[in-house]
């Protein structure tokens, strides 16, 4: 176990610790598992109005110049060039075999790029921007990072930030929220509706504390946030994505630009692009188990005869579908939506198909 003298602490940590967060180790730094709601009330109250998560942890980074969205296509499948100013995208780091570093988050800012890693990876990912574009790419390390999800997030935060609600999916603007200037996306990763504000570190707990005073906000810790990406059919990096798999075996082949699916230019672009050609031999699929246990992540997946043919990446309960739903990598032939499986629970073979993604219909709604 890390010592929690050795652990990082975000702007927030003791706000979570006066609102009765139960902290522990991720990814070095304290964080909140869950809070006095748990993990299961939290869940829902996200689906159903609104929570407030600190994902101050992940990086965010900012790159300089006037090619750098030309110069960044060269480390990632994703369409940079093309993204208009005031649009945030969605792609992948890759190596040269096609396999993903790490997934992160691409924004025009108009006369910058601004770019949300995970916490995790935020070292290696710099480096490897760096060995790239270089001095272009400056660390914001002042900077908090508030993630407002759920189907009254518009509603709350437009509060304190009018223009928030002329907002649509996947967008990003400067603005003053409660007379704080941020930098706002709409987006998430948990499925809903909701918002990403980074904020100057010294104003984040006020911040925090004016949208958690608004009724319809909880806080949300990392247990209810693992359950909603999971029911959301969200890759967690390390664990639905790692080096051994490519954006097509993820299933990421929406993520990856026309021009780039035909033009490459990015590391592992011929594995790239002879999957999207020829099919990979394996996919990540939704899997919905029979009955009540979770298949938890490294449960091994058979064809009904018990032969094996793949294994859980990510698995739990799911509170909004009051199931087990998980999510894992198929042999190609067995990943068609519906297809009957079994997986292996405490060495028993128990019955579950191939489900459709996501487990929870989308809150947002694509602008």
């Amino acid at each position: 176990m890390t010592d929690q003298q050795d652990l990082k602490t975000t702007p927030l940590t003791a706000l979570h610790e006066r609102l009765g967060g139960k902290m522990v180790p991720f990814a070095g730094y304290l964080m909140p598992v869950q809070f006095p709601l748990g993990i299961l009330g939290e869940h829902k109250h996200t689906r159903a109005k609104a929570g407030l998560f600190d994902v101050s942890h992940m990086g965010q980074l900012r790159i300089d110049g006037a090619d750098a969205a030309a110069r960044i296509e060269t480390l990632v499948p994703g369409d940079i060039v093309g993204l208009d100013a005031g649009r945030t995208r969605y792609t992948q780091f890759t190596n040269a075999d096609g396999g993903i570093l790490d997934d992160l988050m691409v924004t025009n800012a108009g006369d910058h790029l601004f770019v949300v890693v995970n916490a995790a990876c935020k070292e290696a990912d710099t480096a490897h921007l760096r060995s790239t574009l270089g001095d272009a790419v400056t660390e914001f390390g002042d900077r908090a990072l508030l993630a407002l999800q759920g189907p009254a997030a518009e509603s709350v935060l437009a509060a304190l930030a009018p223009e928030a609600a002329a907002m649509t999916f996947m967008t990003f603007r400067c603005m003053d929220v409660a007379g704080v200037p941020c930098f706002v996306t709409r987006s998430g990763y948990t499925g809903e509706d909701g918002y990403e504000i980074s904020v100057p570190a010294a104003d984040a707990e006020a911040l925090a504390e004016r949208l958690l005073a608004h009724p319809d906000v909880e806080p949300i810790g990392l247990g209810a946030r693992d359950s909603l990406r999971l029911e959301a059919g969200l890759c967690l990096y390390g664990h639905d994505i790692d080096t051994t798999t490519s954006p097509v075996e993820a299933a990421l082949t929406w993520s990856i630009g026309k021009r780039r699916r035909e033009r490459g230019g990015f590391p592992g672009a011929a594995r790239v692009q002879a999957e999207l050609a020829n099919g990979p031999s394996r996919r990540r699929v939704g899997l919905k188990p029979e009955g009540r246990a979770p298949a938890r992540e490294g449960t091994e997946i058979t064809d009904p005869d018990g032969r094996p043919i793949g294994k859980v990446t990510s698995g739990g309960f799911g509170p909004s579908v009051d199931g087990p739903v998980a999510m894992g990598y198929v042999e190609t032939a067995f990943a068609a939506d519906g297809t009957e499986l079994r997986l292996v629970v405490r060495g028993k073979p128990l019955p579950a198909r191939v489900a459709k993604l996501p487990f929870v219909a989308p809150g947002y709604k694509r602008g």
